[in-house]
């Protein structure tokens, strides 16, 4: 009879929102202390990766980057920027996610095609081995009533999920779990394939702040004499780790399993409550008046050498492709051009 009784709960549960894509989702468990935030992205990241010709494995990649950086943007509560950006040795050399709050976002990868070719027929493509080893920079930015804030974590191989570990372990050292999920989904009747990425981030808030007291690194052989450090990590905590540990990708992707019923499965038992989604949206923030602000912020000479030989400049968007053209005479500012 309980398991009837929870499937109709769960079933009631996931009226409000099932299926409902671009928009994250905060939710609280409080018998385990723990608040954080699902987001489901579709026609959104859809539109951000039609803006360049990515082959697959770099829609894989920049999906995961997108959905970290709306997880962790989605909780600014102010009107500014949250910035994802990679810098790396691999094929994907460089990806940058520009989160507006409190719902737009524009996303653009840098690669190398004939790498990502290789990495593709040997089967080695995925994300985490086509960012390779270098650093993930994640920026604040207020905007003009603030100072920016930047963290810096390295990126070792071990991918996007391993990296935002990492980054809240030692910059914000609050205990948190990142699940990050992208998918190509196929159509039928030969019509073009949609991508979609899910993501769930659950984060250890206790009252007591000993409570937060986690485990170092095991030492591994450690000299004789030294003492071991046997803090273990809370129930509470240890019990979250274990149920987010058992989401599969499929779950965060399945547009039939709302976001609603996906924390039911996983909370139903301890508690959870879900608050207010926040819709997502692709957009970008260029414009000709922005394109020309920025070319005014470079020298007289450094302008001059900008301009072509059919006498104009012309400015394309990396984030969504869209070209500004200028000519020598609004670009020199009434100088002699």
């Amino acid at each position: 009879m309980d398991s009837e009784k929870d499937s109709v709960q769960e079933a009631a549960w996931s009226e409000r929102l099932d299926g409902l894509d671009d928009a994250v989702l905060p939710f609280q468990v409080d018998a385990l202390d723990v608040r954080g935030r699902t987001v489901r992205l579709g026609p959104a990241l859809d539109a951000m990766l039609a803006h360049h010709d990515y082959p697959g494995a770099v829609k894989r990649a920049l999906g995961e980057a997108v959905a970290l950086a709306v997880l962790l943007g989605s909780s600014l509560k102010f009107e500014g920027r949250f910035i994802l950006q990679t810098q790396t040795d691999g094929p994907v050399d460089m990806m940058v996610v520009d989160f507006q709050s409190p719902d737009k976002v524009r996303a653009y990868a840098r690669f190398d095609a004939a790498a990502i070719a290789a990495a593709e027929a040997a089967q080695a493509a995925s994300p985490a081995a086509l960012l390779g080893r270098g650093h993930l920079a994640l920026t604040i930015d207020p905007g003009l009533s603030a100072n920016r804030y930047q963290g810096i974590v390295a990126l070792d191989g071990e991918g996007l999920e391993a990296a935002a570990h990492h980054y809240f372990q030692q910059s914000e050292q609050i205990p948190t779990r990142v699940r990050l999920a992208v998918g190509e989904e196929l159509r039928a009747g030969g019509a073009p394939s949609a991508w979609r990425a899910g993501g769930l981030l659950a984060q250890f808030l206790p009252a007591q702040s000993g409570r937060l007291a986690a485990a170092d690194l095991p030492p591994g052989d450690a000299p004789e004499g030294i003492m071991v450090d046997d803090t273990t990590s809370d129930d509470a905590w240890l019990e979250t780790q274990s149920l987010v540990g058992t989401l599969e990708d499929v779950e965060l992707l399945d547009r039939d399993l709302g976001s609603e019923r996906l924390l039911y499965r996983l909370f139903h038992e301890r508690g959870v409550r879900v608050f207010e989604p926040v819709g997502v949206m692709a957009h970008c923030s260029c414009s000709r008046e922005r394109v020309g602000s920025v070319l005014a912020s470079f020298e007289e000479s450094e302008r001059r050498e900008m301009i072509q030989d059919d006498g104009k400049i012309s400015v394309t968007c990396e984030f969504c492709g869209r070209s500004y053209g200028f000519s020598a005479e609004e670009v020199l500012g009434g100088t002699d051009a």
